[in-house]
């Protein structure tokens, strides 16, 4: 039981997944089905050329990928359905979160919103910033501190 927990573990970890306790324990059971299943036929199949736990390990890894992907296809399908709805729900989650970032842009001065716009929005370089704006690049960074903290205090003067 260890080992298949262990397997199923480690392949949901390989495959950056986040599993439920339910979850988990439906992919055990579907392991030990598929080990059960004919009546040992897996089992009956093990010819001693590899350690039995490293056997074991093969068939549990099999099956728990065969029932992931599975699992992602029913789970794309239904998707699909509802991607309209979270298509708009996004674009609009974009459009107020661009509203805030304009709105915390105007607590700034001409310089300093500039640099945030380049380093944040445009993803320049502190070189690139400094020939844009005009200053040395070592002062790139200090100002972008600054700005920084006045956007902080002003998103938390908002709230």
């Amino acid at each position: 039981m260890g080992l298949v927990v262990h397997v199923i573990n480690h392949t949901v970890q390989c495959r950056s997944l986040q599993l439920s306790v339910a979850d988990r324990e439906d992919l055990t059971g579907d392991v030990f089905l598929a080990l059960v299943k004919d009546d040992f036929a897996v089992l009956r199949r093990f010819r001693g050329e590899s350690s039995l736990a490293t056997y074991l390990t093969v068939i549990a890894r099999r099956v728990v990928v065969h029932r992931l992907t599975a699992r992602k296809s029913t789970a794309q399908l239904n998707d699909d359905s509802a991607s309209q709805a979270t298509v708009e729900d996004e674009a609009q989650q974009r459009m107020t979160d661009r509203e805030e970032v304009d709105r915390l842009l105007t607590r700034l001065d001409g310089t300093e919103a500039a640099v945030v716009r380049l380093y944040h929005l445009e993803g320049k370089s502190y070189q690139e910033i400094s020939a844009v704006v005009g200053m040395p690049s070592n002062s790139v960074g200090p100002m972008l501190s600054r700005a920084r903290g006045k956007m902080r205090r002003a998103g938390a003067d908002h709230t």
